[in-house]
């Protein structure tokens, strides 16, 4: 392995909660491909024409050190003003009928059949033949091909390689399968169970991949779990049914000391305690205007006392679309200020969407600068 660069340094220090000199600054995503093009300081239609390269320029300009979801042409999958009429729709996002492996799901009975008859096979054959070791050599493989394309101006650090039991509304819908939910709890339950066996096996393969391939000692976890008001299910039932299987499920991973973070969508202040407690270390993605406390959670710490990893992001459906400059600076300093003293990212709460004024995404990055430079002054 190269030795780090002065970007890298900082990067792997912030992961690791050590003092620094400035403040690592996280990846930005904008989606709106001219905004791409000035950013990079190339000329326009150069991101559609080059995208790989001309992200990866846009990143370095705007002073990010660290990228964990490397996704150079997800701006793609919109237009060039937003999401065009023809976008392929799935069963959360407006799908006319919802059919997997060739099954309708129009009930919850539905999905029970389907758990049953399809994925708990699924899953009993994935766990019994897991290949740990080849697991472990597609892991490295792939984050060492990243970090080549990325260069030395940027540290590539793990991202959802983690597994563990997640919500199926993903592939049923959200109503049949939250009907199933509330109505077929102990099926519910087998289903987390077998998700985190399988996630067990694997994630003691991504502890390994970790470790010997020299890896930033860090993984997000990635799964929404809640909306604007709360979790999407009752907490007491995730205390009943998911949560066990989610902390046995990230032992290998705490045991090898991987900081784990949490990308937060919607109020999770519920969930908060209850995550450090299974092992999460810090978190990303906060939307304070559905009542996520920042200040609470930056003054937590971890289940071993550790200070929080936090990646904190100036708000994309606030701040950035429809405030100034002046709030965009002002929303920086806040979230340096009541951030923790070490283990401090700045980025975006999300996905910059298109139609943000070009003045507030040049405050941003002038802010981004000027922090992984000067640190808190």
């Amino acid at each position: 392995m190269q030795p780090l660069s002065g970007p890298q340094h900082l990067a792997r220090d912030t992961i690791m909660g050590r003092a620094s000199d400035g403040i690592g600054i996280w990846l930005i995503n904008p989606m709106e491909w001219g905004m791409i093009d000035r950013l990079a300081r190339v000329p326009a239609g150069t991101y559609r024409r080059q995208p790989v390269d001309t992200y990866r320029r846009m990143l370095v300009n705007s002073g990010c050190c660290m990228v964990d979801q490397w996704m150079p042409e997800n701006p793609l999958t919109i237009g060039a003003h937003g999401y065009e009429r023809d976008t392929v729709r799935g069963a959360t996002t407006g799908a006319e009928a919802v059919v997997v492996d060739g099954m309708a799901i129009d009930q919850p009975e539905d999905v029970v059949a389907h758990l049953e008859r399809r994925a708990f096979p699924a899953l009993r054959t994935r766990i019994d033949t897991f290949d740990e070791d080849e697991h472990v050599r597609a892991i490295i493989a792939h984050e060492r091909q990243v970090q080549d394309v990325l260069g030395q101006d940027l540290l590539k650090a793990p991202y959802c390689l983690a597994a563990f039991p997640t919500l199926g509304y993903g592939q049923y819908g959200y109503a049949n399968y939250f009907m199933a939910y509330a109505l077929y709890p102990e099926l519910m339950e087998q289903h987390f169970a077998l998700q985190a066996d399988y996630a067990v096996r694997v994630n003691q393969a991504v502890a390994r991949a970790v470790i010997e391939g020299g890896l930033p000692p860090y993984l997000r976890l990635d799964h929404d779990m809640a909306d604007s008001r709360g979790t999407l299910v009752d907490i007491k039932s995730l205390e009943r049914i998911w949560f066990p299987h989610f902390a046995r499920c990230l032992e290998p991973l705490v045991r090898a000391n991987i900081r784990m973070i949490w990308h937060c969508d919607g109020n999770l202040m519920q969930m908060v305690p209850r995550l450090l407690a299974a092992g999460i270390k810090g978190f990303q993605g906060f939307q304070y205007e559905c009542s996520m406390d920042y200040n609470a959670i930056c003054r937590m710490h971890a289940h071993d006392g550790d200070d929080l990893l936090i990646i904190a992001g100036v708000s994309v459906t606030q701040t950035l679309p429809y405030g100034t400059p002046d709030d965009v600076r002002q929303e920086m300093r806040w979230l340096v200020e009541r951030g923790p003293q070490r283990g401090l990212f700045l980025g975006c709460s999300s996905s910059i969407a298109p139609g943000v004024p070009w003045k507030n995404l040049q405050t941003l990055v002038e802010g981004f600068w000027h922090y992984r430079t000067h640190g808190r002054c």
